[in-house]
């Protein structure tokens, strides 16, 4: 598989990534089962042999237990930990944790990066963590403090790189003006039926354009060489899944296209999905989320595969559910 460099780092990464929240364990607080550790290793294994070396965790996965099912890779090879690349993310609280009444929330203090940090690292059975990210944004950051501990964690070599998850430009502005290290990635809901990111882009000046909320959010991260990962690459399997009872034809549209497309190039949808992502110019890493082995080897054939700029449009159109301006 081809690979990325990640600019301001040394790390090189799989062009395409998998995303550990799809292991199919309970969210829960039930325990973490052998059974449930052999159905992710049978995910991390297949995303292994397929060429994928990084891997996408949060803390809140499946209560936790995402992070540490995955640790078990580590009795198997244990030598592979120099050639994974780790990443995990914090900031989201549930509604009464830890305590009963507490509020589903946003938490970028210093004490609970600090603490997130410390629980990842003995969920996933390992020293450091290569890239750690703030998952959504917080109202009420401090980013005194979110450099407070990045400064921290970086200094003791527990965290290598830093990144966000979900933030506008500005946003990664405002910590980017407090914080010694640079941010690297910033991990975005972007698919074909999800392209607001572009679509605000060419909707530019448009008598109907809608309140845009996150100009230039692509077009920042190309000039900060900032790695823009895709979550949902696939809008968490819709592309495949005809809806004609729900009278949704825009996805039932763009699923035939994938269906049209993916024949002339002999792959599955799922692969010219990804290959959509891959076919722009940013270098977005798309990381996939399914916990069906098969499903990932159908998936990573995208990087073989170079989609015309024709086809990319006619996907773009049909996704967006309306004709170009």
């Amino acid at each position: 598989m081809k690979k990325y460099t990640i600019s301001n780092t040394g790390l090189t990464v799989s062009r395409i990534g998998m995303g550990c929240m799809g292991f199919g364990i309970p969210w829960d607080n039930s325990p973490l089962t052998d059974a449930h550790r052999r159905n992710a290793m049978q995910v991390v294994e297949a995303a292994l042999d397929a060429g994928i070396n990084f891997f996408d965790h949060a803390d809140i996965y499946s209560m936790g237990k995402c992070e540490e099912a995955f640790a078990a890779i580590w009795e198997q090879r244990s030598s592979l930990r120099d050639q994974i690349i780790l990443q995990t993310k914090c900031g989201i609280r549930f509604a009464d944790t830890p305590n009963p009444g507490d509020p589903h929330r946003f938490d970028f203090s210093y004490e609970h990066i600090v603490h997130s940090v410390e629980g990842s690292l003995r969920r996933l059975n390992t020293d450091y963590i290569d890239i750690y990210l703030l998952h959504r944004p917080d109202p009420l950051v401090e980013p005194e403090e979110v450099a407070k501990a990045f400064s921290e964690l970086h200094r003791s070599g527990k965290v290598r790189h830093f990144g966000v998850s979900n933030h506008t430009p500005m946003q990664i502005k405002l910590l980017s003006a407090s914080i010694e290290q640079p941010l690297i990635a910033n991990q975005i809901e972007f698919n074909i039926l999800h392209s607001h990111l572009l679509n605000e882009g060419i909707s530019y000046n448009q008598q109907s354009t809608a309140p845009r909320l996150a100009e230039g959010t692509v077009e920042f991260a190309r000039l900060n060489k900032i790695l823009l990962q895709a979550w949902a690459p696939v809008a968490g399997g819709r592309l495949f899944k005809p809806s004609a009872d729900s009278g949704d034809t825009r996805t039932d549209t763009t699923s035939k296209l994938l269906s049209e497309i993916a024949e002339k190039h002999q792959v599955t949808p799922d692969a010219i999905a990804i290959a959509w992502i891959l076919r722009h110019p940013a270098g977005i890493q798309p990381l996939l989320g399914t916990g069906n082995p098969e499903r990932i080897k159908s998936a990573i054939v995208a990087d073989s595969v170079e989609l015309s700029r024709h086809d990319w449009y006619r996907l773009f159109t049909a996704g967006r559910g309306a004709s170009l301006p």
